[in-house]
């Protein structure tokens, strides 16, 4: 009876945070800024956008977790690690979720590579396998593709298209097909404000707002809202040494309640001078 009563609260959270076949966390920057991320030029954009990981400047990991609605059965994990090379950034992701009853893992290889000086381009091999004791296990394959491109000092635009094709997750139903787009916008070195737009083939389109405020120079403040269903999120970002950060945060349904999520981020930064481009600012993940 708790196996079939955690398994509807399974594909409940799914429903309500974006269905299956994507990320089970995309870390808690992403998090605390409304689950945006498709602009990002950093480690995380080994999940949110491919293209972004043209930008890396050497090796790169994360780690994180969230457990959703306060449910230790709703515990998701997530990692990444990235190396640039001179034919462009690889990457290895890996994700967790679910609890004995019901396990689902989402194991990928990125690629990011830079065609331009502003614009580039990215991809990633998926493989899903979801495990359920009674029924066995399903491994599903998949691919995802995306772009990233600087218009100005001020303004990044970027796409991602996931699961283009449509491949069969369970009996009836199939991995999401979803067009995600977003924007960037720097009006300051200390201010990042995102703006994007989810659609599955399948569901109504989700808009996605994040803000991010630099309050001093290790810490971030960051503030997020998405429609589809409504959720308002808070997080904060802290440098803790010159190659690690701690982000933490949270996310608010009026009904299912709070998603605690924590992460800690390894990436090289050049040193940020005052007036440089935000765009390129890698303090800020």
């Amino acid at each position: 009876m708790k196996h079939a009563l955690l398994f509807v609260l399974v594909l409940s959270a799914y429903v309500l945070a974006g269905q299956n076949g994507t990320p089970a966390s995309v870390g808690a920057r992403s998090a605390g800024m409304g689950f945006t991320g498709l602009t990002y030029d950093n480690i995380h954009s080994a999940f949110t956008n491919q293209a972004g990981l043209a930008r890396l400047k050497g090796f790169a990991a994360f780690a994180a977790g969230e457990q959703r609605f306060l449910l230790s059965e709703l515990q998701a994990l997530s990692a990444a690690v990235a190396y640039p090379t001179q034919s462009g950034t690889f990457a290895v992701t890996v994700s967790n979720f679910g609890f004995e009853g019901y396990n689902e893992q989402r194991f990928g290889l990125g690629y990011g590579r830079k065609l331009f000086d502003k614009l580039s381009i990215g991809g990633q091999l998926l493989a899903f396998n979801t495990s359920i004791p009674e029924y066995g296990s399903k491994l599903a394959l998949s691919f995802e593709l995306g772009m990233l491109a600087t218009l100005s000092k001020d303004v990044d635009i970027a796409f991602q298209l996931s699961n283009p094709v449509r491949i069969a997750w369970v009996e009836g139903e199939n991995l999401p097909s979803v067009l995600r787009v977003g924007m960037a916008y720097h009006p300051s070195p200390i201010v990042d404000i995102l703006l994007e737009v989810e659609k599955d083939i399948d569901q109504v389109a989700r808009a996605k707002v994040g803000i991010e405020y630099q309050v001093a120079n290790p810490v971030d403040i960051r503030l997020g809202a998405t429609t589809g269903p409504t959720l308002m999120s808070l997080g904060v970002g802290y440098q803790i040494a010159d190659k690690l950060v701690l982000n933490i945060a949270s996310s608010y349904h009026q009904v299912l309640g709070f998603t605690p999520a924590a992460g800690i981020v390894y990436e090289p930064r050049e040193k940020q001078k005052k007036n440089e481009n935000p765009a390129s600012r890698s303090n800020f993940f």
